[in-house]
């Protein structure tokens, strides 16, 4: 965490000293931060993989120069499997800091955490239609719908963001009555990090009769003493005019259970 008494210069030593390849920045850009004024760091991204023993976080640090201008440093912190003490790296660019995740993590080089996701409150939209050959199809599109994920198996990868706003707003917009109470609101007022993500979209199922498009968005949150919560939402026009309607669950069974009430494969 950063110390609000603890000088630039004294702060950029720190941060040079604990990264193991602080010897790679540019020269000149070490010549250019021992110049600066004020400093002001952040945490970027968080991510918590239990199951496979993973930890890691980056940070940004600005620095602002005697000659008015701003240089960033960023930090990678992470911890590998089995591993107590935290490592330290430190990059001029988050495309070095891309790479080097690929390099650790063996993540592909485009590191979806640096760059917002695309659709409707940052969820990745995934337009599939109906198949139109038969049965297989839809075999294979009710196995999709009523799955279960382990969720062990699921990567997380969240951002620092103002989220719980994003929570409130994700509770505010349910028009189910069932829907996580206030206990569930409190909770997530603490919330510093979310991600979302697609487990199920843009799909065409019969419901009374006539089409209807399902899709369900899992709102993966940290909160501050370092608990993961999630609210499952339903999006869906199985309503009997046929408008758009969001409903969220505290659990993904719960969700996929209240699809599976609105829908009739035919």
């Amino acid at each position: 965490m950063s110390d609000p008494y603890e000088t630039t210069e004294a702060h950029l030593e720190r941060l040079l000293g604990r990264a193991l390849n602080s010897f790679d920045l540019p020269d000149a850009l070490v010549e250019r931060l021992g110049s600066a004024l004020a400093h002001s760091s952040s945490l970027y991204t968080t991510h918590h993989s239990p199951s496979a023993g993973l930890w890691r976080e980056t940070h940004r640090h600005t620095y602002l120069l005697a000659d008015g201008e701003t240089a960033s440093l960023w930090e990678l912190a992470y911890r590998m499997r089995g591993e107590r003490v935290s490592r330290h790296e430190v990059f001029a660019g988050r495309d070095e800091l891309t790479l080097a995740g690929a390099r650790l993590f063996g993540e592909a080089a485009a590191d979806p955490v640096l760059t917002p996701p695309p659709g409707p409150d940052g969820a990745e939209e995934e337009a599939r239609g109906w198949g139109a050959d038969g049965t297989q199809e839809d075999l294979a599109l009710l196995s999709a719908l009523f799955a279960v994920q382990d969720p062990r198996e699921r990567h997380r990868e969240y951002a620092v963001e103002d989220s719980a706003d994003h929570a409130r707003r994700v509770l505010r917009r349910a028009e189910n009555a069932d829907r996580p109470g206030q206990e569930t609101a409190e909770l997530l007022r603490s919330a510093y990090a979310h991600q979302i993500t697609q487990a199920f979209g843009g799909r065409q199922c019969l419901a009374d009769g006539r089409d209807a498009g399902f899709s369900l968005y899992e709102h993966a949150f940290v909160l501050l003493d370092g608990t993961e919560l999630s609210l499952w939402e339903v999006e869906h026009t199985a309503t009997p005019d046929g408008r758009h309607m969001c409903e969220v669950y505290g659990s993904e069974a719960a969700a996929r259970g209240a699809m599976e009430l609105r829908t009739r494969v035919r």
